[in-house]
């Protein structure tokens, strides 16, 4: 078991300390770390020997820049303390009220594209190892891209399309609509952009961290945990922000000084995503459990304790 996995069973299996260690990995600091010093952190986390403090914290950079299925580093853009910095402006532009639908749909698709290309980069690769990416991978990752731009840009597309003038369905379209559609296009993308791995199975392993074979419940189970995670993050991203914005046009100060309430919408946006992404990271543990009651007949066996480990992915 990769030594970035051994930490999360030893030190994130309750959801406080799961969100104490996220807090800490998402300091965007750690992206300006080289790939040599990313390999020599990840080393000293697995050879558990006593670190020097000009090394800095190999467990900070370790668990967030190396990819715990492969040991390699992750690409710099898909590294966990990333995702705010370069989805934050994207998650913003795409609330904004749009004259078009054109703009609309060249936000989504670069902030669709950005949560697909995460997804994929973080997965669990267990069963990839040393494959290049199929034909099958790439066309589920532009469907799902495809997909997830046109549903984003909907409420747009019903303003300009339909011509709407009505302030109230208006509001509808442009507040209340893009709340459950940001949960359920996250939730989706990450269902297809991770489909191979419940259609093949991933790594699972024994309580002493030893790999016993693949398991297609696990993988369905890793799928689905960080789906609902996804779908938590952008759902409440989007919620927070945009029924402050209802409840501040029925406030008579704000219906006087309405150029206020955009510069707060923003402020309220960047802090809900940015504290919505440890807690979305640390609902479900990084080293998921499984009873060996749902694995295959021949894994169950090498659950000795009753449980299998799996690494989720994000």
């Amino acid at each position: 078991m990769d030594p970035n996995l051994l930490y999360w069973k030893d030190h994130g299996q309750s959801l406080f300390s799961r969100l104490r260690i996220w807090v800490s990995l998402l300091d965007p600091v750690s992206l300006l770390a080289s790939d040599a010093e990313i390999q020599k952190a990840h080393t000293l986390l697995g050879s558990g020997e006593k670190v020097d403090e000009k090394d800095g914290d190999p467990v900070i950079l370790s668990l967030s820049s190396v990819h715990a299925d492969s040991g390699a580093a992750l690409p710099l853009v898909f590294r966990p303390p990333a995702l705010f910095p370069v989805s934050g402006p994207l998650v913003f532009a795409s609330f904004l009220p749009h004259s078009t639908v054109k703009p609309a749909l060249f936000v989504q698709l670069l902030l669709q594209s950005y949560n697909a290309g995460f997804s994929h980069a973080n997965r669990n690769s267990s069963s990839e190892q040393g494959k290049q990416m199929s034909v099958k991978q790439l066309l589920l990752m532009a469907g799902a891209v495809s997909y997830a731009t046109c549903v984003g840009a909907l409420p747009q597309i019903l303003v300009n399309r339909l011509r709407v003038r009505s302030a109230a369905i208006q509001t509808f379209c442009r507040l209340i609509l893009p709340i459950p559609l940001s949960a359920a296009v996250a939730f989706i993308s990450v269902l297809t952009v991770r489909r191979e791995e419940a259609e093949t199975g991933i790594q699972v392993f024994d309580s002493s961290g030893n790999p016993v074979g693949l398991s297609k419940a696990a993988g369905e189970k890793a799928v689905r945990e960080t789906a609902l995670s996804r779908a938590a993050l952008f759902g409440v991203s989007g919620a927070v922000p945009n029924l402050l914005v209802l409840f501040l046009h029925r406030r008579r100060f704000f219906q006087r000084n309405s150029l206020l309430v955009t510069p707060l919408r923003h402020i309220s946006a960047a802090v809900v995503l940015g504290l919505m992404i440890p807690v979305s990271f640390s609902l479900f543990p990084q080293l998921g459990t499984i009873k060996k009651e749902m694995v295959k007949e021949e894994l169950k066996a090498a659950a000795g304790d009753g449980l299998l480990y799996y690494h989720r992915g994000l």
